[in-house]
Order: structure tokens, then C-alpha cells, then sequence
């Protein structure tokens, strides 16, 4: 659903990420963080806030968090304060999860990314750290539900947006820019399936100029994909239930991947329900210039400086830019190609073209790219000394992919060599000039489609090896 208007409605979305950090311990305890380990192996005593027992903060987790400020643009609060956040679940043993409310950590910022060669920016309210909860598991079988606490006090990062997308498509590329952001600069590993990274749609309707519609909070998002299918069913289903006079009552829901649809899970609380104060057992965060400035400097360059430097001393079009900059692998792949061919446009066409489709159709991530940086290089430069032609480039690709050999030897043996020497093919010209007087009639009266005609007949002679520049010189020169 990828329009501005549905049905005459606007659509308002806004994301809320909890993005798991990448420390080896959790947020307040030396308690390990393993994906898959036994049930209950990984929860200490302070997890559990066992009478008698203390949180300490996690330095990794907080620094992780400087960097997401500062890859964001946002202000990184110089003195922020921890919440206990209360409410009752049977997997939070607790009964509150410490949070971030009043003072976020991470206030502000944006994230802006391409969609359909348009600039969004999607402005960013705040970044808190916090704890994750446990975890039930339903076990329909047997008719029970266990508690695993593994996942007790592991280290979030929820990075909370303004409801400034107007469309599934628009949402979905926000969430895939972030999620390059967090795997970018190592604060997370953005695993989906795993529960790394997940995002909770805010999705309201309205019509436009009206004021912000009810919102139903979409949770546990854990593909781009069922992202999409969930807001576009969501939105769908407000409207008709506005259009059929019933009122949006605020609430979250879950999306049923099976059937396509979102379930209301429970009414959606406000902050007054959860009671929130200021954890006694936690000092105030103090951040000072020098720890911000120590973090920066050890950061690797952001996808967003390199964009633009890409387009500073490469002459690249902001598009471009941000399209080679969506991995790092991508990105030092294309510096490579560019340094290598000295023609980082050219480069830039071919990765984000014909590379980028065959790895698409084939589901290879970047990094699987089988053609190695040089090899394109060689490619290109082949292309631009007039070896071979554009075309002829495109079947060479194809043996390299296949692993056939090396440019040269591939050129050499498909025998796709261009011919450069200008008394043959003059001599071609001539012969096609002397066999096709109507069209050479019809191109001196003003019929641009004759001499286009003409360049084929030549093109054929030639079996395809003429130089096309080449050839449109000649019969130019010749016809005029």
C-alpha cells in the first residue's frame, strides 16, 4: 500500500525498535547472553532481583548507545535517569522492568533513506536503554506454558520515531535503514528471527488535515515483509471500520503471518499505568564530553559520511551514494571497482544494475558476490578502451558468474572482440550505404529512424563486432 491517500484516508505510522545489544553480558548483572542456551541457565540473582542484590550498569551497553546518538545526530543526554516501569507478567520476575522515562539517554535525531529515488527523513523522538523480559513458552501440546528467564535483563536499546511515515512501503524502508544503522556500527546484530531486532508499528488513519487518529500498536514485527502485509492490513481494517461508524479503540494487536490478518491482544496501556518512578537503586547516567568524543573516535566511518563522500570525490549522484552504502561490503566493494577502472559512475551502474539483479534473483547477500572487484574492473575498462562493446560486456558478466575464466580468455574465446580496424569496417559502411539508397534517401529528407535503420545493417555486417560509436561517426561522415 504505497500511496500518500487510501480510500481518501492519510495513513500515520510510528515505530517504536528494540534493538538487543551487542555486549556479552546484560544491562545490570555479569549474566552471559546466548541465543538458544537451556532454559534458565542464564539468569543470576540480580536478574531476578533477589532480596539483597544490586544493578550495576553495564558501561558496553551505555557506549553502544553514545553511538547510536551519534550516528543518528541525536543529543546525547549529559545526565539521564533509570525507572522501574511496573506492571505484572509472568515472565518479568521482577514485577517492573527497569526502563528510561523522564530523561531518555538518546534524545532526538533522524534517519533519512531513499524510496523511489525520493529523500524521506523520518525525525526520532528518543533512545532508552533498557531491560528485556523473560520469556513464556506455550507448550499447546500438553496444555502448560513454561517461564524462561535467559532472556531476563538483556540489554535494549528501543529507539522510538515520530509518526512521520505515510505508507507501508515508506515504514518498511525505515525499518531497513535502521536495521542497517544498528548491524553497521556492530551495536546489534539485527537478527530477526532471533528477536535482535523488533519493531512495533504505530498505525492510525485519519482524514487529511484532521487530527491524529486512535492508534493500534502492531508488536513483534520480526520480518520486512509480514511488516508490510501487517500495517497494510491494519490500515485496510480501520478504514472499514470507520466507514462503517464504529470507533477506533486503542489497542494492541499481533499479525497472524498464516492468515494475513492482526488479533487483538489487549487494550494499550499509557504511561500513568505503569506507574512509573525513579529507580532508587540506580544513580543518575552522567556522560561527559570526553567519554562522547572517545567513542567517536573509535567509530568506524557512518554510512551516511561515507554517502556524502562518495558524492564529494567520486561525483556520484546522491542516490547512487546511498544505495552503495547499504553494507559495508557493498561500499568496499564499489571503492575498489571505482580505484581500480578509474570510472566510479560506470562502477557504480554495473553493481547497482546488473550485480545487484543477479544477486536478488539468486537470494545472495552481498558478501557472496561471486565476480571479484578487480575482475569488474577489468571488465569496465575493457568496455571503455572500445575491446569490447556494452553488450558484449553483459555476455562476459554472464560467463564470469558462471565461472568460465578470466575477461581476457573469456573475450578471446566467444571471440567477442570489437573490430577497431577502421579500413574494414569502412568498407562495410560503404557496401551498406551503396545496398540500402532508400533508407540513405529517407535519412538526407530528415528520417532520424533510417539512419538508426542503417546502423543496423552495418551492425549485422559486422556480426556484431563493430565499434558503435565507430560506426555511427562513419555514416554520419559519409551521409552528410
Amino acid at each position: 500500500m504505497n500511496t500518500d491517500l487510501v480510500q481518501g484516508y492519510e495513513v500515520v505510522i510510528g515505530f517504536e525498535t528494540h534493538a538487543q545489544l551487542s555486549t556479552q553480558s546484560k544491562i545490570f548483572s555479569r549474566a552471559p547472553i546466548a541465543f538458544g542456551a537451556e532454559p534458565n541457565t542464564q539468569a543470576c540473582a540480580v536478574d531476578l532481583a533477589l532480596p539483597g542484590t544490586l544493578p550495576v550498569m553495564n558501561k558496553g551497553a551505555v557506549e553502544r548507545a553514545i553511538q547510536l546518538g551519534l550516528a543518528l545526530g541525536s543529543h546525547i543526554a549529559p545526565r539521564s535517569v533509570f525507572a522501574r516501569k511496573n506492571y505484572f507478567y509472568p515472565d518479568l520476575p521482577k514485577g517492573y522492568q527497569i526502563s528510561q522515562f523522564e530523561i531518555p539517554m538518546v534524545q532526538g535525531g533522524e534517519v533519512s533513506f531513499f524510496l523511489n529515488d525520493e529523500k524521506k527523513t523520518v525525525r526520532l523522538v528518543r533512545a532508552h536503554l533498557e531491560e528485556d523480559a523473560g520469556k513464556s513458552l506455550h507448550e499447546d501440546f500438553v496444555g502448560m506454558t513454561g517461564i524462561d528467564l535467559n532472556r531476563a535483563g538483556t540489554p535494549l536499546l528501543e529507539i522510538v520515531t515520530e509518526p512521520d511515515m505515510r505508507s507501508s512501503e515508506e515504514a518498511v524502508a525505515y525499518a531497513k535503514e535502521l536495521h542497517k544503522i544498528v548491524t553497521w556500527i556492530g551495536i546489534c546484530d539485527g537478527n530477526m528471527q532471533e528477536g535482535s531486532f523488533r519493531c512495533d508499528a504505530n498505525v492510525s488513519v485519519r482524514k487529511p488535515g484532521a487530527a491524529l487518529g486512535t492508534r493500534h500498536e502492531i508488536k513483534n514485527l520480526n520480518s520486512f515483509k509480514f511488516m508490510q502485509q501487517a500495517i497494510d492490513y491494519e490500515v485496510r481494517w480501520q478504514i472499514d471500520q470507520i466507514e462503517d461508524g464504529h470507533a477506533i479503540q486503542q489497542a494492541t494487536v499481533l499479525f497472524d503471518p498464516d492468515t494475513g490478518e492482526t488479533r487483538a491482544m489487549r487494550t494499550k496501556e499509557d504511561a500513568a499505568d505503569y506507574r512509573y518512578f525513579p529507580d532508587p537503586d540506580l544513580p543518575p547516567l552522567v556522560i561527559d564530553d570526553a567519554w562522547i568524543a572517545r567513542v567517536r573516535s573509535e567509530m568506524r566511518e557512518l554510512p551516511r559520511v561515507m554517502a556524502e563522500r562518495f558524492v564529494r570525490d567520486y561525483g556520484l549522484p546522491e542516490y547512487d551514494a546511498a544505495t552503495l552504502t547499504q553494507s559495508q561490503e557493498m561500499a568496499a566493494y564499489f571503492e575498489a571497482v571505482a580505484k581500480a577502472c578509474g570510472q566510479a559512475k560506470l562502477a557504480s551502474n554495473w553493481i547497482m544494475g546488473d550485480l545487484s539483479r543477479r544477486l536478488n534473483a539468486q537470494e545472495l547477500a552481498f558478501e557472496q558476490m561471486p565476480i571479484k572487484a578487480d575482475a569488474l574492473a577489468l571488465l569496465i575498462q575493457r568496455i571503455q578502451d572500445g575491446t569490447i562493446s556494452n553488450n558484449a560486456g553483459k555476455q562476459v558478466l554472464d560467463a564470469m558468474w558462471g565461472e568460465a575464466g578470466d575477461v581476457d580468455t573469456i573475450i578471446g574465446s566467444k571471440g567477442l572482440k570489437q573490430m577497431n580496424d577502421t579500413g574494414a569496417l569502412e568498407a562495410i559502411v560503404n557496401d551498406v550505404i551503396a545496398a540500402n539508397a532508400d533508407n540513405v534517401a529517407q535519412f538526407r529528407a530528415g528520417k532520424e529512424k533510417a539512419f538508426n535503420a542503417l546502423v543496423g545493417q552495418v551492425m549485422k555486417a559486422s556480426k556484431g563486432k563493430a565499434n558503435p560509436q565507430q560506426v555511427n561517426d562513419l555514416l554520419k561522415k559519409k551521409l552528410s
